[in-house]
């Protein structure tokens, strides 16, 4: 149970910044936000393990300073990746 306390803290902070560094406009309410820095959790937290010890592993950042600034930058890619998506959806 405290786990998914702290997926969701770290979701809203990680997002939230993310969203405020990220140029333009995203759009999206407080769930977005969270599902956004959750996201960006796992995908900087694998990123990071990839990185750190040469496997791949799904593993989500942790609820600290430099597990925060992972998930921010796991959060920025994931909106990317999303713009990314609408894009081509649109096209």
């Amino acid at each position: 149970m405290m786990n998914i306390i702290a997926w969701i803290i770290l979701g809203l902070i990680a997002g939230a910044i993310a969203k405020a560094i990220y140029p333009g406009s995203q759009g999206g309410g407080m769930l977005s936000t969270m599902i956004l820095g959750i996201v960006g959790a796992f995908i900087g937290g694998t990123l990071f393990t990839l990185i750190r010890t040469g496997t791949l592993q799904f593993t989500t950042a942790t609820l600290s300073i430099p597990g925060l600034i992972v998930a921010i930058i796991g959060a920025v890619i994931a909106i990317y990746l999303w713009g990314l998506f609408q894009r081509s959806s649109r096209a």
